[in-house]
Formats: C-alpha cells, sequence, structure tokens
C-alpha cells in the first residue's frame, strides 16, 4: 500500500528523482519521461471522464487504474537484482480486455471512408487529446525500450500501443458511433 504523508522533499530541486526501486536518476531520464507521459495520459484522461457516462466513464475509470499500474511497472525497472517486494507489472490480460472492448465498440461503428478530425463532441474531442498523449507515451515507452541497458516488461509496449487504438475508437463512439466525426476534406482549404 503506499503510504504519502509529505509531498515534497527537496531532492528535485538539483533535478534528480528516485525511481520506485531507489535509484537515483535525472528527472529528463528517459524512464522518468516515459512513465511522466503516461501519467500526462493519465490526467487527459480525468478531463474526459468529466463528459463520460456509464460504461464509457467506468472503462475510462479503470484504464485511468490501469495507467498508474504501468506507471509503477516503468518506475520499476528490472535491474536482476531481487527486491523486497513483487514489482507491479501490466499483464497481457490488461491488453487483451483493450481488445476486446476496441472490438465490442467497432461492431456498431462503420468503417472509415475518410480519416477524421479530432473533434464532433466535447467527448470525443478530449479523447483525441488522450489518445495523442497517448501516441507519445508509446513513442517514450518505446525509446525506453530500445535504450542500452534498460529493461521494460513484456506487455507494458503492447498495453500503451492498444490503448491509443482504444482511444481513438472509444472517440468514434462518443460522436454517436461515427455519424458525428468530422471528416477530412483534402485540400479544402487551397
Amino acid at each position: 500500500m503506499v503510504k504519502l504523508d509529505k509531498i515534497y522533499t527537496r531532492s528535485g530541486d538539483k533535478g534528480k528523482t528516485r525511481l520506485a526501486t531507489g535509484e537515483p536518476v535525472d528527472k529528463w531520464d528517459i524512464r522518468v519521461t516515459a512513465y511522466g507521459s503516461v501519467d500526462e495520459v493519465n490526467a487527459a484522461l480525468g478531463v474526459a471522464a468529466l463528459e463520460a457516462k456509464g460504461d464509457m466513464a467506468s472503462a475510462i475509470h479503470r484504464i485511468q487504474n490501469d495507467l498508474f499500474d504501468l506507471g509503477a511497472d516503468l518506475a520499476t525497472p528490472d535491474r536482476g537484482k531481487e527486491l523486497a517486494w513483487e514489482p507491479l507489472r501490466i499483464v497481457k490480460a490488461q491488453t487483451e480486455r483493450l481488445e476486446s472492448e476496441i472490438d465490442a465498440m467497432n461492431e456498431h461503428i462503420a468503417p472509415l471512408d475518410s480519416f477524421i478530425l479530432p473533434g464532433g463532441s466535447a467527448l470525443a474531442a478530449q479523447l483525441h487529446v488522450a489518445r495523442t498523449i497517448c501516441r507519445r507515451a508509446e513513442r517514450d515507452v518505446a525509446q525506453l525500450a530500445a535504450t542500452e541497458g534498460e529493461t521494460v516488461s513484456a506487455h507494458a509496449l503492447s498495453y500503451i500501443n492498444r490503448l491509443s487504438d482504444w482511444l481513438f475508437v472509444a472517440a468514434r463512439a462518443a460522436n454517436e458511433n461515427g455519424s458525428k466525426d468530422v471528416k477530412w476534406v483534402p485540400g479544402a482549404n487551397r
């Protein structure tokens, strides 16, 4: 269980922070960047949740919890040393649940015949903002995974990749299953 009784530590005043393992790193370390981007996705989803109702609101809140799991996963690198606790890792079932939900939402949405602009309803627009932040988080996690000497758990990259797909389909669902999508008109303003 997490217990935070003191919010500021002053350790960041010199540009340093600590990973969940206690390892000190620079605040601009690629690992900190990756889990910071995941936190930004979570905050964007918090705004989207203000517009969501029913199953969509429940799904968003569940995903926000998953994103904390992902942040914990990324903040606890596997350095080959035994830890005093079992590190929290994203598991395959979390990604599979996203895939199942994508498929269920997509059943009611007509196939795309054009690219769409972020917009339509307020919820769709906010989900598109979350999607673009999620794509950046995906790039950051992929860069971390490709960095020599760094490890990323097996399912972390899959989860963040699938989440950006989920957010795209959820935005279309929020636009009355795509009927209120705003279509891109190539060269419309030449």
